[in-house]
Formats: structure tokens, C-alpha cells, sequence
């Protein structure tokens, strides 16, 4: 009887938003860096804001459609061997990261609404993206934009370092303990080996 691989590998629409959230969480984190730590034409960082904002905002939407999925299709179970506090520590680590999915793009938006230069975001350039509505009509905005750019910062330096511990957990049962943890998520997967009736005479 030939297994059944879908109980073992995520659905391919789990699978795309997952890698398409990796890139845009990668891009983030480069553009994010470029900005605050690279002198730049006002021209040139005017266009990286727009570009963090859009991307921002897509990574946003793609976390609820991410969770929506999770909730209505079951992900396949954790490795009968994995010890429990490893699997208690997997799964709170996949609730902070949807938990830092959702707060992160919530504190940019934020801070683009108490922004003093009131620069209105476009995505790609194409689709006008309002600003938070209580926070836009602040009449002091500089307090308000200062706490948010320090809580949207720390943010994005929590949310690399829990994507960093994510992606070494992955390659360390890939590599070291050699199961389908991080094959399962990956795009293509060789098919399980199934054993021959022949194979499994020879082994009785």
C-alpha cells in the first residue's frame, strides 16, 4: 500500500505563503538596514521607504491569509520521536512569530500615521494605503512617532532573531537529526521510500 505523503508535507498554499512571507521578511530586514544605517540621496530613501511600506504591508495581509489556512487545514504532526519540550518549544515559537507576523506591520503602520512629514503610502507605487485614522488626527505627533519607531525597531530586531532561531531549528533536523522536518515545508520533496514486497522478504 503506497503512503499517503499528504499527511506528511504542508499543503502547497502553506507552502507558497510560507516562502513568500520568508522573502518578504528577508527583504524587510535588508531594506530596514539600509535605511537607517546607509547615507542615502533623500530621493533614493524616499523610494526604500515606499518599497519597506509596500512590502510591509503585503507580508501583513499574507499573515492572515497564513493563519486563516492554518486554522482550516490541519499542518502535519511533529515527529513521534521529538522529545515534548521540544515540541512545546516549537510550538510556542510558532506563536510568537505570528504574534511578531501581525504586531510588527501594525507598529510601521502606526508609525507612518504620526509621522511629522505626513507622507502618504502608495503601494508599488500603484494603490493608496490610509493611515491609522486616530492616530493620523494626533495634533502632537512627534511623541507618538518617536515611541513608534523605537517599538517598531526592537520589533524587527525580536522578529530576525526568532526567524534566525526558526531557520536553525529547520537545518538542525535536517542535518543532524535527519527527519522530514524541514522537508516537508520545502517546495519539492523527493517521494518517502516504499519497500518492495520482494525487499520485504528478504528482510523477514
Amino acid at each position: 500500500m503506497r503512503p499517503d505523503r499528504s499527511a506528511h508535507r504542508y499543503t502547497l498554499v502553506a507552502i507558497i505563503l510560507h516562502w513568500m512571507m520568508a522573502l518578504g521578511i528577508a527583504a524587510l530586514a535588508l531594506i530596514g538596514l539600509a535605511m537607517t544605517h546607509l547615507k542615502l540621496a533623500p530621493m533614493q530613501l524616499f523610494e526604500l521607504y515606499q518599497l519597506h511600506k509596500s512590502i510591509g504591508i503585503t507580508v501583513f495581509l499574507a499573515a492572515f491569509l497564513r493563519l486563516a489556512w492554518r486554522l482550516t487545514h490541519r499542518p502535519p504532526n511533529l515527529p513521534e520521536a521529538m522529545p515534548s519540550v521540544e515540541k512545546a518549544a516549537a510550538t510556542g515559537g510558532h506563536l510568537l512569530l505570528y504574534a511578531f507576523l501581525f504586531a510588527l506591520p501594525i507598529t510601521g503602520w502606526a508609525l507612518v500615521s504620526v509621522s511629522v512629514l505626513n507622507i502618504p503610502t502608495v503601494l508599488y507605487g500603484v494603490l493608496p494605503w490610509p493611515d491609522l485614522p486616530l492616530l493620523s488626527m494626533l495634533d502632537d505627533k512627534a511623541p507618538a512617532e518617536a515611541l513608534a519607531k523605537l517599538v517598531h525597531a526592537y520589533g524587527a530586531y525580536v522578529l530576525i532573531g526568532l526567524v534566525a532561531v526558526h531557520a536553525a531549528a529547520a537545518l538542525r533536523h535536517h542535518f543532524i537529526i535527519r527527519d522530514d522536518v524541514l522537508k516537508r515545508m520545502l517546495p519539492i520533496s523527493r517521494p518517502l521510500p516504499v519497500a518492495s514486497p520482494s525487499t520485504k522478504e528478504h528482510s523477514s
